[in-house]
């Protein structure tokens, strides 16, 4: 049988989130169904609740940054029982059959494409519904573990902001003797700079200004500059090997292809509503590339809890009650949040 829960749902585009009910299906041969302890808010639940990104599905719950606590299992699960701590990050299903799922790369999956969390059709044919809300039903090969050394709180915002991040800055070798820039200090800006560090790398924050370089240089950046400043670009070109831009505005790419060595890369993780233009030239004069990178597939995003754990990496986070969600919208628009949003899932 379904089971009733308590959720919070957009009724249509850029409606306010309510209270109310949504149906999760029967626990499957080898589904899991989660307690949910705790949900990040994440800037990608406001561009799709407010059709930033395009047409979307309502009523929509969001929430794909999902941590919490095994309550049943299926008779077929082998990887979960009772009483684990796990999480749930931006999809819950993909073909399973091409090569990158194959390849662990479910994020690209090109077959069925990945089943997104929320805001999309399943293949039962019936919409995905996300973190926000009491319980979920996900399949095992979906779900990964929280590690003792992460408390749920802080782990929630990692299972879309950490992989985010530790994807490309493993991907692109972050490590010891590399000069990586995070463009940004926020939800995702702030896992950068904490996760390049962690690596092993020489890092530093590009921000508007330098209203956060405390918070940067604790956080573990060796440098700070404000992007305001036209000098920052001249006293700071080709210095990266890796540049991550976190940001969902509109940046000049041009100017920051500048700032890297010969064959550096600038990798977007941010999605801007509107398309970005740039000079090739500062590419083709340096061998430079701009790239983009999507969250990581399960093993990968196992391998960053693993790895946050060990170091003692969790999200900064402001605790907040379900219904100051809509208030938490507004604050992160106006970049008012230090530094994720995580809703206890207590009080829906």
């Amino acid at each position: 049988m379904t089971t009733t829960v308590a959720a919070y749902a957009a009724s249509t585009a850029k409606a306010p989130l309510k209270r109310t009910t949504i149906e999760r299906r029967e626990v499957g041969e080898h589904d899991v169904l989660i307690d949910i302890k705790f949900a990040g808010i994440c800037h990608s639940d406001i561009h799709q609740v407010r059709e930033g990104w395009g047409t979307a599905i309502f009523p929509m719950v969001p929430g794909h940054e999902i941590a919490g606590v095994v309550s049943e299992v299926g008779p077929g699960v082998t990887r979960y029982a009772v009483g684990d701590r796990v999480g749930v990050g931006c999809f819950v299903d993909s073909c399973r059959e091409c090569d990158h799922c194959k390849a662990g790369l479910e994020q690209y999956c090109t077959g069925t494409g990945m089943v997104q969390t929320y805001n999309y059709i399943g293949k039962d044919g019936e919409p995905t519904y996300g973190g926000y809300s009491e319980k979920i039903v996900v399949d095992e090969n979906y779900v990964v573990r929280v590690p003792d050394g992460l408390s749920l709180d802080v782990a929630a915002p990692l299972l879309c902001a950490g992989i985010t991040l530790y994807s490309p800055l493993k991907h692109w070798g972050t490590g010891p003797g590399k000069k990586v820039a995070i463009v940004g200090l926020g939800g995702l800006g702030h896992m950068g700079v904490k996760i390049a560090h962690a690596l092993g790398a020489e890092v530093t924050v590009l921000s508007q200004s330098l209203r956060k370089q405390d918070d940067g240089l604790k956080l573990g950046a060796d440098h700070y500059h404000a992007t305001s400043d036209p000098k920052t670009f001249e006293e700071l070109a080709g210095t990266f090997d890796l540049i991550v831009s976190t940001v969902s505005a509109p940046l000049d790419f041009s100017a920051y292809v500048n700032l890297l060595k010969i064959e550096g890369a600038l990798v977007n993780v941010g999605a801007p509503e509107r398309p970005i233009s740039v000079n090739v030239f500062p590419l083709i004069m340096g061998r430079r590339s701009i790239a983009g990178s999507a969250i990581g597939g399960i093993a990968e995003t196992q391998e960053m809890l693993d790895f946050c754990a060990e170091h003692g990496l969790g999200s900064e986070i402001e605790l907040i009650r379900a219904d100051q969600i809509n208030e938490a919208y507004e604050r992160v628009l106006n970049s008012d949040v230090r530094y994720r949003f995580v809703i206890d899932t207590a009080t829906i």
